[in-house]
């Protein structure tokens, strides 16, 4: 975790909300200038700051409406620093919590050193990246309804469906408009294809739209990540936009911890008690990476023999877990230097 250590005439601590905000003002000598609530408006946040401009930093907790406070730091030139909501406990773990104390030991946080930096996404590419995260969640959705389609039909004791069957295709899917013998059976599985129809479409056109960005500004990149074997064209967006600058990571093992592809020992006294922070991190990342460890296998016997031998000194899950990581840092090094996947560097490496 880095911690904000610049310092300024004057620090800025904001509780944020969704429809207001408590912000408190204090100078290096701990004086306390302004501690007031205000409505979410940049302009009166604007006449809250106007006195200290070119003087201040503003600091916030990472919750979902930092954006325009973001935004608007950025558009008046002012210093803005976004706070890890997890690393953020001595604004959560007080006798006594509100909104005025919590905006004050922001801003003391940020004073002494101590405030725990999150990476503030950039405006040019921030949307693009939620509108791919909400792809992935429309997916998932999609993925529950098909699995209720194939549950029912053993549910009723009925044909098995064939293994080939894959209900984004519209063939399949009408197949399945008469395949239930009961009329409300097959009016709920109904029910659930439409939504599928509907889902498959929208993905369609976000997955067109995301992919047609991409060419446009990041193309050298794409190419890079769609050379490995197994990451294909969603993979390689959701790590290209998740990751954004690759070099906002000063070390792989930095890039493996954030992609949440390491666990940590928590040590005390020369015993270990475990792992912790498994959470901490990116998890579209780890989703990315796990999910190419295992489509790098498919038709790869070159894989499947590295995989046996991670299996002859771990079990399987470790050793998926193990090659995930190995993908992660391949990835980390192949979009630093610019280069390809050279699949025999990587199994010797």
């Amino acid at each position: 975790m880095n911690f904000y250590t610049n310092t300024h005439p004057y620090y800025c601590g904001i509780d944020l909300h969704t429809k207001l905000l408590y912000v408190c003002i204090i100078d290096n000598e701990n004086n306390i200038l302004v501690h007031e609530k205000i409505d979410d408006s940049p302009d009166k946040l604007l006449v809250l700051l106007k006195p200290y401009l070119g003087n201040i930093v503003v600091g916030v907790e990472c919750m979902h409406c930092w954006y325009w406070v973001s935004d608007f730091c950025e558009e008046h030139n002012i210093d803005f620093i976004l706070g890890h909501a997890l690393y953020m406990k001595a604004i959560h773990a007080g006798k006594t919590k509100n909104d005025k104390i919590d905006a004050l030991k922001i801003a003391k946080l940020m004073r002494g050193g101590n405030f725990p930096l999150a990476h503030a996404y950039s405006k040019e590419h921030r949307s693009i990246r939620d509108a791919l995260r909400r792809r992935t969640h429309i997916m998932r959705m999609s993925a529950q309804l098909k699995a209720h389609v194939a549950s029912t039909v053993s549910q009723y004791n009925l044909p098995a469906l064939e293994t080939r069957l894959d209900l984004r295709n519209s063939p399949d899917r009408e197949n399945m408009r008469h395949f239930f013998p009961d009329e409300a059976v097959q009016k709920s599985m109904d029910l659930n294809l439409n939504i599928i129809e509907t889902m498959v479409s929208e993905l369609y056109k976000i997955e067109h739209y995301v992919k047609t960005q991409a060419q446009t500004h990041c193309a050298t990149d794409l190419h890079i990540l769609k050379s490995f074997p197994g990451i294909g064209k969603i993979l390689a967006l959701t790590i290209l936009y998740e990751v954004g600058d690759i070099k906002r990571f000063p070390s792989v093992q930095k890039f493996a911890s954030y992609s949440r592809l390491v666990k940590c020992k928590a040590e005390s006294a020369g015993k270990t008690h475990g792992t912790q922070g498994n959470k901490i991190g990116n998890a579209h990342l780890k989703w990315a990476f796990s999910e190419a460890a295992v489509l790098y296998l498919k038709g790869n016997d070159n894989a499947k023999r590295y995989l046996a031998k991670l299996q002859k000194r771990m079990s399987k899950a470790k050793a998926l877990s193990a090659l995930a990581h190995k993908i992660g840092r391949c990835t980390y090094f192949m979009l630093k230097n610019q280069q390809v996947f050279d699949e025999e560097r990587f199994l010797n490496g």
